[in-house]
């Protein structure tokens, strides 16, 4: 059978969130990390961070459209900075439990046992306990007209240090992990690096 743009819009809403989030396959799993100017925190699970460009270094994600309240949303516009840290094997509890709808008062890094770090160069919490993290500033926002999702592009401000001599992030060596649909958490192993490809 041949599913229908009709047939998915008639899917009870659970199932069909869970078809169309899990479709793609695997996707990074990241905790995206804002403050507001006051000093409150906030955390969020996020699978849909992608590379937009190595010149100048950039990264984006998707989410959600404004027309309810978005605590990340709101922060990255009030500071214009963000974070954005890999989960790992160690934490991926933690991190799942961000994405309970806490109240803007309620920090997630407290409700869910996770720890702020800050440095002098970024406005926003980085995650103690990932291994990977990157700090971003806010440079653009782009709306998805078909259904008014978001795609918010950050600079890479500064990374941290686990990369290889050629400039390669190694993510198993940061027991990185990955996310596919909404709740399934999987390890990673690398099956090959291979040379840049050529014209044979």
């Amino acid at each position: 059978m041949i599913l229908t743009k009709q047939n998915i819009l008639d899917f009870e809403k659970l199932y069909r969130n869970a078809f169309v989030n899990s479709i793609t396959g695997y996707k990074s799993a990241s905790l995206i990390g804002t403050v507001l100017k006051q000093g409150d925190t906030n955390l969020a699970i996020f699978n849909s961070v992608i590379h937009v460009g190595a010149n100048p270094p950039a990264l984006g994600f998707l989410m959600r459209p404004v027309s309810v309240e978005r605590h990340t949303y709101n922060n990255i516009k009030e500071t214009g900075f963000f974070t954005i840290n890999h989960i790992n094997k160690d934490i991926y509890k933690q991190a799942h439990q961000t994405s309970a709808r806490y109240e803007e008062s309620v920090s997630e890094f407290d409700a869910c046992g996770l720890t702020p770090n800050y440095t002098e160069t970024i406005k926003a919490p980085y995650v103690k306990e990932s291994e990977i993290k990157i700090g971003l500033k806010f440079v653009e926002e782009k709306e998805v007209k078909f259904n008014k999702t978001i795609l918010i592009v950050g600079e890479i401000i500064l990374p941290d240090d686990v990369t290889a001599k050629d400039g390669f992030v190694d993510i198993e060596r940061a027991s990185s992990i990955a996310i596919s649909g909404l709740d399934s958490y999987h390890e990673t192993k690398r099956i090959a690096r291979l040379s840049y490809a050529k014209p044979f």
